[in-house]
């Protein structure tokens, strides 16, 4: 799978005085596709640190506009929708030629995309793409849509990357010590330990072994030798990102929506602990890092800064 890609000026500038936006790719024939995986989009408008952030413009056009142009750009789909309870972000995606459902105010994104799945009886799976996610490849998207359609036994899939010095984008860590293989290493260190981050761990046959916002695996022989982070990369399981985007067989949907939330859910605010609480698997599949999607002020500025200049790094 290729990485993240770099944003193309001609496909993200947009906005007065820019490229203009190509027009929404048609999406492929569901004829061409079995089974059928459509692509939603839960976006919401009260989000806690950056209210109506899917409407926050971009290069002269509102987030969740970048986020599903580039979903269109992505293989194996037969629909791509927009999920929200908020009739602003409606019309956003009317205004853009995009397709949007309404659905009633709901707990989680998961949970409003099985309130809109329940209405789709011919959907065979879901791929669910964040509505902050303005630098999303559209080849993760296929990647995630064509192992749903080549695997139905399994139930959830979702992508992780391996942890990079400077953050997504960077070239894997690695270093020969000095001033520069110390900067590589704190910035590692700084990844690991920020909770906005979700690391996960991985089974020998690819199954999620568990995801926290605490830095997983613990390395207690670098931390012994004083190596810290530094030497998680060389002490045994290097740490991975887990990259927020899933992939659901319809019927786990439903039945994943339905379960009460447990405790381990409670307690590192992650939706997906349920579903390994409750005993459903989730298939990790491995790509090289990524673009970050957008949950702080911080993130936004950088999002405008990559898509002006047309530059990943």
């Amino acid at each position: 799978m290729h990485p993240y890609s770099t944003p193309r000026p001609s496909q993200l500038a947009g906005g007065p005085g820019g490229d203009s936006l190509p027009e929404v790719p048609a999406v492929s024939s569901s004829s061409q596709i079995t089974p059928e995986v459509i692509a939603a989009i839960p976006a919401r408008y009260a989000s806690t640190r950056l209210p109506g952030k899917p409407l926050l413009q971009l290069a002269g056009r509102p987030m969740i506009e970048h986020v599903y142009r580039r979903v269109a750009s992505a293989r194996g789909l037969a629909r791509i929708v927009v999920l929200t309870d908020d009739e602003r972000i409606a019309q956003a995606v009317t205004a853009f030629g995009g397709e949007v459902e309404l659905t009633p105010e709901c707990a989680s994104g998961t949970d409003r995309i099985a309130h809109a799945a329940r209405r789709w009886p011919g959907a065979a799976a879901v791929v669910n793409v964040q509505g902050d996610e303005p630098l999303i490849d559209p080849e993760a998207v296929s990647a995630i849509a064509a192992h749903l359609a080549a695997h139905p036994e399994d139930p959830m899939v979702t992508l992780a990357a391996p942890f990079t010095a400077s953050g997504p984008g960077s070239a894997p860590t690695g270093g020969d010590g000095g001033a520069g293989g110390e900067g590589a290493a704190a910035s590692l260190a700084a990844e690991l330990a920020n909770p906005n981050v979700v690391k996960v761990v991985v089974a020998q046959d690819g199954r999620a072994l568990y995801f926290s916002r605490s830095a997983i695996p613990y390395v207690r022989q670098a931390a012994a030798g004083g190596g810290g982070a530094a030497g998680a990369t060389q002490a045994g399981a290097a740490p991975l990102r887990h990259l927020g985007i899933y992939g659901y067989q319809r019927a786990a949907l439903l039945a994943l929506a339905d379960l009460p939330p447990s405790p381990l859910e409670r307690s590192e605010a992650l939706e997906q602990l349920r579903a390994l609480e409750h005993g459903m698997s989730i298939r990790v599949l491995l790509t090289a890092p990524g673009l970050p999607g957008v949950d702080t002020r911080e993130d936004l500025e950088r999002a405008e800064r990559l898509l002006a200049l047309g530059t990943g790094h």
